[in-house]
């Protein structure tokens, strides 16, 4: 097979692999064109563990995202839910600052604020209808001690309208925005600094809903009031344009938002917030953005920076330090660097187990990103020694197996060590995450077996098929089926596309594994039914 045939196939491959996250069609096959001739060892295996690099390495984005704890982290476009009560804090000092003590202060004053208060506290510990109850409690003294167009009231309908943003009823939400953005702009004109910030908050709640060009007009309209108002050089300025940065990355409009994100940066960095957890996130997000722009050298010293930065600060028994040195292993991995990155992953994994637990998600997670790297390895050099190769697989196999045993008694619904976590919301978050990983997991059981083919043309389908019953019945199981539905779509889509693929490429007469292969094509229907009506 020629070097340019070669590539062809393997950017085949990334883009059959890439469509799959993106829709709920299965992925088509890529052509594999070269010598038919089945006596042909060497030739077999040069098509086959060209392919497979392809497929390993093209997913590595993928991986990123629960490598980085994305599903647990709070983006910027998704406040955590703290931010009702600094909100509320900020609004009462703001008021009676910039208004010079001529805000009214009475009996309402008080109920407002205590109110605002117990419903921070009960959202907190995940007790939804008191806290739902007590936030509307606040609007109403809001109003019944200063009026539909008071500033207070103001307050009330943005704290409200953003503990139903972050409950996701963003239909309850949009209107009380919008009033209370028409109220701050009845009581202190268009281009007062309040009125910014609450058309930054309507923007993160379209931007979450990726109603981009709505979020766009709101973001940009809050930058211009505050960098008059505040000034060119201000942290709050500096947020603003990284929300704004972030639309126009989700718009595909990557050159004017690196420049925006650059620029953020720049502004924090001369605040002296340049090893800032704000600051690092952004520059974590820039490197995402150069990593998808195919910039992997300006993306791997930016990472570099970043891990140096976390390590004098926090030391390597940081999840921080881990979470920076598992993004620089993945970019590594696409450069096609495979021994550094094995090193940083295990250190990951001793860290995480040593912090966290050795039963905890995010060690799972670990695991099955090095099981990926192991795969990797084997077919890194198509002139592969067959011991070593047996041998990887072997630790491939074990690497994974132990994933998916964490995960499954994370997604037990009968585990009696539940109530270590101190809330629902918090046993959400994990049975979320765990959720992507063993789907991640059970994507690469398949793909072991598919590697296997490099050594031997025989197919052993026992370890796919079993793999692609358990993804099965995570959309089946009452307990799992929210999540799949819901947080993990596009994990769950990629798995389920990638197990029957693998299939697909191994035909056999195998009775259970076609009424799998229906019921699995029936899931995706399902799912793009769903998808189609939102």
């Amino acid at each position: 097979m020629s070097q340019r045939r070669l590539l062809l196939l393997m950017r085949n491959v990334r883009l059959a692999a890439a469509s799959s996250s993106r829709s709920f069609h299965l992925p088509a096959v890529a052509s594999i064109s070269g010598s038919n001739d089945g006596n042909s060892s060497y030739s077999f295996n040069r098509r086959l563990g060209s392919t497979f690099g392809a497929i390993l390495i093209g997913q590595a984005a993928f991986f990123l995202g629960l490598g980085n704890n994305c599903v647990l982290a709070q983006d910027d476009s998704a406040a955590p839910a703290s931010t009702i009560s600094e909100k509320a804090d900020a609004n009462v000092t703001s008021l009676h600052r910039i208004e010079d003590g001529s805000v009214i202060s009475n009996e309402h004053t008080v109920k407002w604020r205590i109110f605002t208060d117990k419903a921070r506290d009960f959202f907190l510990k995940g007790e939804l209808d008191e806290a739902e109850k007590f936030f509307k409690a606040a609007l109403h003294e809001a109003k019944e001690g200063f009026g539909l167009g008071d500033p207070h009231a103001a307050s009330a309908l943005n704290n409200l309208a953003e503990f139903y943003r972050l409950r996701k009823e963003y239909e309850k939400a949009e209107p009380l925005y919008v009033e209370a953005i028409e109220i701050l702009e009845q009581s202190f004109g268009p281009d007062d600094i309040r009125v910014g910030a609450a058309l930054r908050n309507l923007g993160q709640h379209y931007h979450i809903q990726r109603r981009f060009d709505q979020a766009q007009t709101c973001y940009e309209r809050a930058l211009k009031i505050q960098g008059r108002v505040m000034g060119l050089g201000h942290p709050d300025y500096a947020n603003t344009m990284y929300l704004l940065a972030k639309v126009l990355s989700q718009q595909r409009k990557g050159k004017d938002a690196e420049a925006l994100i650059r620029e953020s940066i720049r502004i924090l960095e001369e605040a002296g917030l340049g090893e800032s957890p704000t600051c690092i996130q952004r520059m974590r997000f820039l490197s995402m953005e150069l990593v998808k722009l195919g910039r992997l050298a300006e993306a791997e010293n930016l990472q570099r920076k970043i891990l140096h930065s976390l390590e004098l600060s926090k030391g390597w028994d940081s999840l921080d330090t881990t979470i920076a040195a598992e993004t620089l292993s993945f970019t590594l991995q696409t450069m096609g660097k495979l021994k550094e990155p094995e090193e940083i992953l295990e250190r990951c994994l001793s860290v995480r187990k040593k912090i966290l637990s050795e039963d905890h998600f995010q060690v799972a997670g670990i695991l099955v990103h090095l099981a990926r790297l192991t795969l990797l390895q084997i077919v890194s050099d198509i002139k592969v020694n067959n011991d070593l190769s047996r041998s990887n697989l072997v630790k491939a196999k074990q690497l994974v197996n132990d994933s998916i045993r964490i995960t499954e008694a994370i997604l037990n619904p009968l585990r009696k060590d539940q109530k270590k976590l101190n809330s629902r919301f918090a046993m959400e978050i994990e049975r979320i995450a765990a959720t992507a990983v063993l789907l991640q997991a059970l994507e690469v059981v398949g793909l072991i077996e598919a590697a296997r083919r490099i050594q031997a043309p025989a197919f052993d389908y026992q370890h796919v098929e079993q793999a692609l019953r358990k993804c099965i019945s995570l959309y089946n199981e009452p307990h799992t089926r929210n999540i799949v539905s819901k947080a993990v779509r596009q994990h769950y889509v990629r798995c389920l596309s990638s197990l029957i693929l693998i299939i697909q490429r191994n035909p056999l007469d195998a009775p259970q594994l076609q009424d799998l292969l229906g019921e699995s094509q029936q899931i995706m229907k399902e799912l793009e039914e769903e998808n189609n009506m939102k």
